[in-house]
């Protein structure tokens, strides 16, 4: 019986203390994605993204997250045609491990620096020129930023750069590989 009594104390010692260590992050932000191809002019705008993370742990840390996100940018050709805007949607679904510099998971204030990879799944486009069918999916990247916790709110500042290209089809237009800046800010619980 206390074999028992002490396997079931430990179970709900490590459960308290998973609790603890785990943050659940609903945030919602923008995000300026610019292209580097060649062959065409074009300019990141600002777009945005909506969703969740998970952290786990206390000092180091890592945190999965999946974002709906939706980023655009102005087109032209390199012979000055026609500026369209051209926008694309779909999931980004950040990956990162991180430290937290000052502080922890539970302090009221904390300063965290992180770094991962991520995939974009693209599930549509609202462009003349761009369809859904010619662009990669899942596209890749590596990012790297640094967060600010005061009380339950926090806001992170994270730079991305793609390794694979927009498209598939580089023929006429190569659009080239994404950069870009994304600023969350969002409740951590």
């Amino acid at each position: 019986m206390k074999k028992i009594l002490l396997v079931v104390a430990a179970f709900a010692l490590g459960c308290s203390f998973s609790v603890a260590q785990t943050q659940i992050k609903p945030g919602v932000g923008l995000n300026f994605t610019n292209v580097t191809g060649e062959g065409a002019d074009a300019k990141g705008q600002a777009g945005w993204q909506l969703g969740a993370s998970v952290a786990f742990g206390e000092k180091f840390y890592f945190e999965p997250g999946v974002f709906y996100q939706n980023s655009s940018f102005e087109y032209s050709t390199v012979d000055s045609g026609p500026v369209t805007d051209a926008a694309y949607h779909g999931f980004r679904i950040p990956v990162a491990v991180g430290l937290d510099v000052l502080g922890n998971a539970d302090s009221a204030f904390g300063l965290r620096i992180f770094g991962g990879g991520s995939t974009f799944i693209v599930t549509g486009t609202s462009s003349e020129f761009l369809d859904k069918d010619e662009l990669t999916s899942p596209q890749w990247g590596v990012f790297a930023g640094a967060g600010l916790d005061i009380a339950i709110f926090y806001i992170d500042a994270s730079y991305q750069w793609s390794v694979t290209n927009i498209q598939e089809d580089v023929s006429n237009i190569d659009l080239g590989n994404t950069k870009g800046f994304f600023l969350t800010a969002g409740l951590r619980f």
